[in-house]
């Protein structure tokens, strides 16, 4: 499943950007903290996870592995909603909701992350010799 997070990842990296041209382009430089949340949280965490679940590839096969996947992936994009409409006069309110739940199911899903990571991953299960 880590190639999955990889490729998920490279989404948000052609997204993350994409903001930063469209920032450049225009001057529009208010975007400056949703540019970062989507390089950060989408690129560069969900790389991460990524790395590690190829590394250690049961840990992501077992249900903590795959509830991650889904709290992670569900979780994410709507933060990122929530990171641009706080500039969008009037969304706020919704914002805030957006905020909440997909920060929500992130923050859980790294919970989820760490008790996986401390109870399935150790020097036998790392991936040796690509298999």
């Amino acid at each position: 499943m880590g190639a999955k997070w990889i490729k998920l990842s490279v989404l948000y990296l052609v997204f993350g950007i994409g903001v930063g041209l469209f920032m450049s382009l225009t001057l529009k430089l208010n975007w400056g903290s949703a540019h970062a949340h989507v390089n950060l949280v989408g690129f560069a965490t969900t790389a991460i996870f990524g790395i590690i679940y190829s590394i250690y590839p049961s840990a992501s096969k077992n249900s903590l592995g795959k509830v991650h996947f889904w709290l992670h992936h569900l979780g994410v994009p709507v933060f990122l909603l929530s990171v641009f409409l706080v500039q969008v006069p009037g969304m706020l309110d919704t914002a805030h909701i957006l905020t909440y739940l997909g920060g929500g199911a992130f923050g859980l899903g790294v919970i989820v992350f760490i008790i996986n990571a401390l109870k399935n991953i150790d020097e036998s299960s790392v991936m040796k010799n690509g298999k």
